[in-house]
Order: C-alpha cells, then structure tokens, then sequence
C-alpha cells in the first residue's frame, strides 16, 4: 500500500524541508498529509462514490416513506416504517462523510504542484495511423483515403478483428496495410494497432482511430497542437457544437460518458480533465506507449479505452483532451453504442473496473 519504503522516507524528508521554508505549512501537518498521499486513499473519489450512493438511497427512502404515509401503508407495515426513517438518517451520515471526505483531500492533502509539459514535435514529423475495423468493409475505403492524404501521416494500417466481408481487401486497394488480429474482442484490436504502431522505426508517433467514418483526418492538427503538453491526447466528443446530428452517441450515451469521465478524473485528482473516456481517437508518443502496453491485457474488451487512460494515469503520464468531429457512423454499430441498454451495461462495467478493479473484466 505504501510503495517503496526509500521513496517515501524521501519524499517525507522533502515534505519536511519545504515546510521549514513555508512556515506556515508545520512539521506535524506535513507528515500527515504526506502519508496520506503515501497511501493513496483516493478521498475525493471514494468519498464522491458515497456521496452519490447515500443520495440516492436517502431520495429513495423518502419516496417510499411519502408513499406510506399517504396510503394506508404505515399502519399495514409499522416495521417497514421504522426501517426506513432509521436508513434515511443513515444515508443523511453517508452524504457529510462524503463531503467531508472529498474537502479533506481537496484542502489538506493534495498540493498544486503541478508543472505543464512542454516537448515540442518537429514540423515536418510523421506520424502512424493505426485503424480498428470490423467488418467495415463500407466505410474502411473513406477512412484509409481520408487519413492517407493528410501531410503529415507517414502510413495508415488497418488492424481487422477477425471480419468475415472484404474489409481487409478493400483497405489494402487504398494503400494501407492490413493485418487481422485472431483474439476477438475490441481490447484486443485496439491493443494489436497500437503495437504495430510503435514496431514503426521510422515514426515516434502513433495515432488511434476506428475505420467507420465516425471521425475525421482533419482533426490530426489539433491532436499536434496539443501533443506539446501531453504524452497521450484523447479526443473529447463532448463539444456539442463539433457532434453532428445523427451519430451514435445519443443524449443518454453522451452524459453517461462525461459522467464516467468525471469518475475517472475524481480518481486522479489534478492528474487530467477527463469528459470523454469512451472515444478511440487519440494521439500518444511511442516512448509513453512502450512504457504503457506491457501494463495492459488485451483481454479487457469494450472497457479498454477507460482502462488504458485509468492505467496511464496511474503511471503518472500527462493526458490532454482535445475536442474533436464526430460523424453519423457508416454502417452498423458492434460496440457499446448499439442502444442504450448496451450502454448502460457497458457504463456500469467501466465504472466497476474504476472502483473495483479491470481483472476482473478480462475475457467477459
């Protein structure tokens, strides 16, 4: 739980030494917030996941104790009354915990000692673009054409998962090279494409995207932009003026996903802004992702998206979104935007592998 025992003792000496220069930081508060740092106890996001849990049981005791009183429900269930008012006073506890446990964090323990990245991209740098395709042999053409006339795109490869028409064939016609990856699954795919992308010696940069339409080359600039301050930029559809009408991200998918995001960012606190955790499109330098892949399972499936930024920013590497175009998709959705049942399930599945843990979702 601690981590490397020398680490810390160091950090508490160089806790200790800046509270001798800030007098009004003392020696006593220093140490402590230090060893609560130490432990990761992750107050904010913990005590956010109570704080929502207590209020929606307190607003469903208070339905159900209304429901009592104004029928003949309270003398038929006198226990059931009891039970209810003594849980609505219990989630009232949960809900101050709650607070009290995010403003101990936000006031005592966490320090803005944040530094913004900057490591400039040459001009004339090229990058790899990695698609993930399945079965997608009526949008495969558009993306690889798409991608390929951009100047800055070095080459396009298309990673199929296992796809059963001509995608593979007609994204070869377009001059991209096609590899199929035999383990099913979108974590898998997704896992497959960047490792190609960082076997290209002569590209240090890597850039993710799926082969139906839903996105678009023209955004490569902006992902440049930000890649400066960043070690991986994840594209935000969360822009609604850049989401175009018709796409598979209906009103219901779009919030359930920012409200993830915030999850996700409540977890690793001033590490990143984080709205969009399910989009593919992302820019990553290949240093960071040579670092990154061998902690990943390409075994997590349509949770891996929010796994690769959780495990990311578990290692302490810079993420910046950026706002992006997102398009009506060219033919059938197979993923987690199907409808929003799917949705949902798939929601409350990147919410488990955020709370609990992704190990438990491999191969499911």
């Amino acid at each position: 739980m601690f981590g490397d025992k020398s680490n810390y003792k160091l950090t508490i000496r160089q806790v200790y030494i800046s509270s001798v220069k800030d007098p009004s930081t003392s020696e006593e508060y220093a140490i402590f917030a230090q060893i609560l740092r130490c432990m990761k106890l992750r107050l904010t996001f913990y005590g956010v996941i109570l704080f929502v849990v207590a209020m929606g049981m307190h607003m469903l005791c208070a339905l159900l104790l209304l429901i009592l009183k104004t029928t003949s429900g309270a003398e038929l269930y006198p226990v059931f009354q009891t039970i209810l008012e003594n849980t609505l006073l219990f989630t009232i506890s949960g809900l101050f915990l709650g607070v009290a446990m995010v403003l101990i964090e936000l006031l005592y323990i966490k320090k803005d000692n944040r530094i913004v990245q900057n490591n400039p991209v040459s001009s004339d740098e090229k990058l790899t673009v990695v698609l993930t395709a399945y079965n997608d042999e009526l949008s495969i053409r558009d993306a690889v054409r798409d991608f390929r006339a951009h100047p800055r795109v070095k080459r396009v490869i298309v990673i199929s998962n296992n796809s059963k028409d001509r995608t593979m064939e007609f994204a070869a016609e377009e001059g991209a090279t096609a590899y199929n990856e035999t383990l099913q699954g979108y974590g898998a795919c997704v896992y497959r494409a960047l490792t190609e992308g960082i076997n290209q010696t002569d590209t240090t940069l890597t850039l993710l995207c799926e082969g139906d339409c839903t996105f678009r080359a023209h955004d490569i600039d902006k992902f440049l932009a930000y890649l400066p301050h960043a070690d991986i930029v994840n594209g935000s559809r969360i822009v609604e003026q850049l989401r175009t009408g018709g796409s598979q991200l209906t009103t219901f998918m779009y919030y359930g996903n920012f409200f993830v995001g915030k999850l996700l960012e409540f977890k690793h606190v001033e590490q990143g802004t984080l709205t969009d955790v399910g989009t593919t499109y992302k820019l990553c330098r290949n240093d960071a992702l040579k670092k990154l892949l061998p902690q990943l399972s390409p075994k997590v499936n349509l949770e891996f998206n929010p796994y690769l930024l959780d495990t990311a920013l578990e290692m302490k590497m810079k993420i910046v979104e950026c706002p992006i175009t997102f398009y009506p998709r060219v033919g059938v959705s197979k993923g987690g935007n199907k409808n929003n049942r799917v949705a949902m399930n798939l929601g409350l599945r990147m919410m488990f592998g955020l709370i609990f843990s992704w190990k438990a979702l491999k191969m499911r």
